[in-house]
């Protein structure tokens, strides 16, 4: 018997001889029940290993029009820009977001989910830590409240995502560099703080291979989100050592590249693709400051509006009660090519 799949509440309210009103009661409030029947409920629980379809149950009660936007530093630029456009999102389909920010912290980012929980959100778009992220607290997370993931996925979970593909960018920028000058090294931190990173070196690696390039990775040391001046000492370093054997230099995103651009500028190294220039620079993310540098970088660039509208939608959907598999979505980059390389 304890190992009957229970599909609905009503079958759980049948099996287990409570009341199909006093179950969806507990389930709503389980304060709300008297403790003797809290007590059946949730022993009948724990002998059918029955969880109810919480998305199923939204259709069914007054929902909060709370939506949580989670991501893993708010002061990193480009998270600070997708999530502007998520909230502008939610906000033009009636939703009351709210911005949280991990700081790079796995503990913090389990104490926001908890915070969470307290507003009885109708649904949450996160950007989790990735591999530093208490996975088994996200799962639990997603149980009880709809849930999508985009910029860094958590396999482990299985949850829906929406992201940019960064196999696709490193492969397409790998392709330009190596098209108009000599081949690029690729310049990461040693410990990434993002996931996306170990795909985009593992991209640059199959580009070499593909174009019949030897391979060459310079990882510098830093940990933490500081990408700009773990870039730039990480760069004086590279290049006092004489650690690029091209003159082209991918980054593995343009953070790094900004504070390796800094480090050319105080060695007096002239960056860019001009005469007179010896060393390309190119990044990856389309940092909203990127067109600002000097020089300017070229870099490939998520597509912000097109990230943010697959992600909100397919959150809204979702609360909505529209409840398809997850999947993967993972969207193509765009080059965006200046003076840099």
């Amino acid at each position: 018997m304890a190992q009957q799949k229970i599909r609905n509440m009503e079958e759980f309210s049948a099996i287990s001889g409570i009341s199909r009103p006093t179950v969806s009661k507990f389930f709503h409030d389980p304060d709300s029940v008297r403790l003797s029947t809290r007590a059946r409920i949730e022993a009948a629980i724990e002998k059918y290993d029955y969880r109810p379809n919480i998305f199923a149950m939204n259709q069914n009660r007054k929902l909060t029009k709370n939506v949580g936007i989670v991501v893993p530093l708010l002061a990193d630029p480009y998270f600070a820009e997708i999530a502007r456009n998520l909230e502008q999102r939610c906000l033009d389909a009636g939703y009351r977001p709210t911005l949280f920010s991990a700081h790079g912290d796995p503990d913090l980012e389990v104490e926001v989910l908890d915070n969470l929980r307290s507003m009885k959100p109708a649904g949450v778009l996160i950007a989790p830590l990735g591999r530093a992220s208490n996975v088994r607290a996200l799962e639990k997370f997603s149980e009880d409240v709809p849930t999508l993931i985009f910029d860094s996925s958590v396999e482990e979970i299985g949850l829906g995502f929406v992201g940019s593909d960064n196999m696709q960018f490193t492969a397409h920028i790998s392709d330009y560099l190596c098209r108009t000058g000599e081949p690029p090294c690729f310049f990461e931190m040693k410990t990434p703080a993002n996931p996306n990173a170990h795909r985009r070196r593992q991209s640059y690696l199959n580009a070499m291979e593909k174009f019949g390039f030897t391979p060459q990775v310079v990882s510098v040391e830093g940990e933490g989100w500081a990408f700009e001046e773990i870039g730039r000492l990480g760069g004086h370093k590279a290049l006092s050592e004489g650690q690029f054997s091209t003159n082209t230099i991918l980054c593995s995103n343009d953070r790094l590249a900004i504070g390796l651009l800094t480090a050319c500028y105080e060695r007096g190294i002239r960056v860019g693709r001009t005469e007179g220039c010896s060393i390309r620079v190119a990044g990856q993310d389309g940092h909203p400051h990127s067109r600002y540098t000097c020089p300017p970088l070229t870099t490939i660039s998520h597509d912000y509006d097109a990230v943010s509208k697959h992600a909100a939608d397919a959150l809204f959907a979702a609360i909505d009660g529209h409840v398809e598999p997850w999947k993967s979505t993972r969207l193509e980059g765009k080059l965006i090519m200046r003076d840099s390389a």
